[in-house]
């Protein structure tokens, strides 16, 4: 008899995340005095507004109490008029509060998918949607997008050639995560007719849609003819108001079904963070001078980054259309094994150092965790601008001359 404790087959399948697994490298660092750049995360140094603070802070409840599990009724009728400033027709109840736009896939896959089923996703994508496949054992196939092409969607015979009858759902993030690419109004439409021809879902993520950088129209899978009752968004207030502690999204959808099924998983967690959705409907109105700033201090810092990376030699990047992310290729053998390295044995000191600090270096994502055969991105980061521009510009004089002194450095 093996007495050894199993660990779950899910869990072993589950995959650490390419964001977040070389914090302890980073806490490393900080003990020896290292100062870091953090490029690796899309946490958003703007302040929150103003307004959604001063709700938490004269909170005038006397008892912290559950919120309905679909989400507090004032929030969601907010989110109406919200979404009705993107041509986003809505009524309440076709709004379902979650606990971030995580929670809002999860239980779009729980709802929507049985074991087995298949996803198509355009790569490099958003690491954590595989471990929501695999929590709800689904599986995840992809379509190759590439960094040479500026990761625009291939032809519709690369998406047919994956479906068969296990084929259920695509799923895609419009501004994209982790490559900052815009959908085209052509690409949307190749979407909307695969959906139409085989009968598919259509997981939407739009979370960025505040922080387009063209001319070129938001288009929203809501958007999409004929579609209405296949299509269910995903949207968080995380990025477009600097509130990702709150832990606030949204599940909609116009499938009625489809709401009633999310509704039984939103119920058996009980309510999203009452906390969290106080905060979030305090920054719906009166805040738009406040998105304004947010907008144009993110164009500023997304003209910096590919300024700067585009001057390092051997290295390239697009330009993102959108969102706070790009996907940048490096000079160096492995992503990876070069971000580590960043991280566990170099530092860089000069007169701009800041005070008492032993040296700097920066923090990135490896891109080969955004791509399901690793090879893809292994020589590539995603690259967050999310500092200030003279950080930015810090962080990327680092990166050169971390470049310089890596080992593994191709020529």
């Amino acid at each position: 008899m093996n007495s050894k404790l199993q660990i779950s087959q899910r869990g072993i399948e589950m995959p650490e995340s390419p964001i977040r697994k070389l914090a302890p490298l980073a806490d490393q660092a900080v003990e020896r005095g290292v100062y870091i750049y953090r490029l690796n995360i899309g946490q958003p140094d703007l302040p929150t507004p103003q307004k959604a603070l001063d709700v938490l802070k004269h909170i005038n409840r006397t008892t912290l109490e559950y919120s309905p599990s679909q989400g507090i009724k004032s929030f969601r009728e907010a989110l109406v008029s919200y979404y009705d400033r993107y041509q986003i027709k809505l009524n309440p109840d076709e709004i379902i509060i979650t606990a971030g736009g995580s929670e809002a896939v999860l239980f779009a896959f729980m709802s929507c998918l049985n074991p087995g089923d298949e996803i198509i996703i355009p790569e490099p994508a958003y690491a954590n949607y595989m471990s929501f496949a695999i929590s709800a054992g689904a599986v995840i196939r992809t379509v190759a997008t590439t960094i040479d092409e500026g990761f625009c969607l291939p032809k519709v015979e690369k998406f047919e050639e994956l479906i068969n009858e296990r084929t259920k759902a695509i799923l895609i993030c419009n501004p994209n995560n982790p490559t900052g690419y815009l959908y085209t109004q052509r690409e949307m439409n190749q979407i909307r007719d695969l959906v139409k021809k085989y009968n598919l879902y259509l997981f939407s993520d739009e979370v960025y849609r505040e922080f387009i950088y063209t001319g070129s129209p938001y288009i929203s899978a809501m958007h999409l003819e004929g579609i209405q009752e296949n299509v269910v968004l995903i949207d968080s207030v995380s990025k477009r108001y600097s509130e990702c502690g709150t832990r606030i999204g949204a599940l909609i959808t116009k499938n009625e079904a489809v709401r009633k099924t999310v509704m039984k998983f939103c119920q058996a967690r009980l309510s999203p963070p009452l906390l969290g959705q106080l905060v979030a409907e305090a920054s719906i109105e009166g805040t738009e001078q406040y998105s304004r700033e947010v907008y144009d201090e993110y164009v500023e810092r997304r003209k910096c980054l590919i300024d700067n990376v585009n001057r390092i030699p051997g290295c390239y990047t697009p330009v993102p259309m959108g969102a706070f992310y790009t996907v940048a290729k490096l000079p160096v053998d492995d992503s990876e094994a070069f971000c580590a390295w960043c991280l566990s044995e170099f530092s860089y000191k000069d007169e701009k150092t800041p005070e008492g600090c032993t040296g700097e270096t920066v923090m990135m994502a490896p891109a080969a965790g955004f791509y399901s055969e690793p090879e893809l991105g292994k020589d590539q980061v995603r690259l967050a601008y999310v500092l200030r521009k003279d950080d930015l510009q810090r962080a990327l004089f680092v990166l050169s001359k971390a470049l310089e002194s890596y080992p593994g450095r191709r020529l």
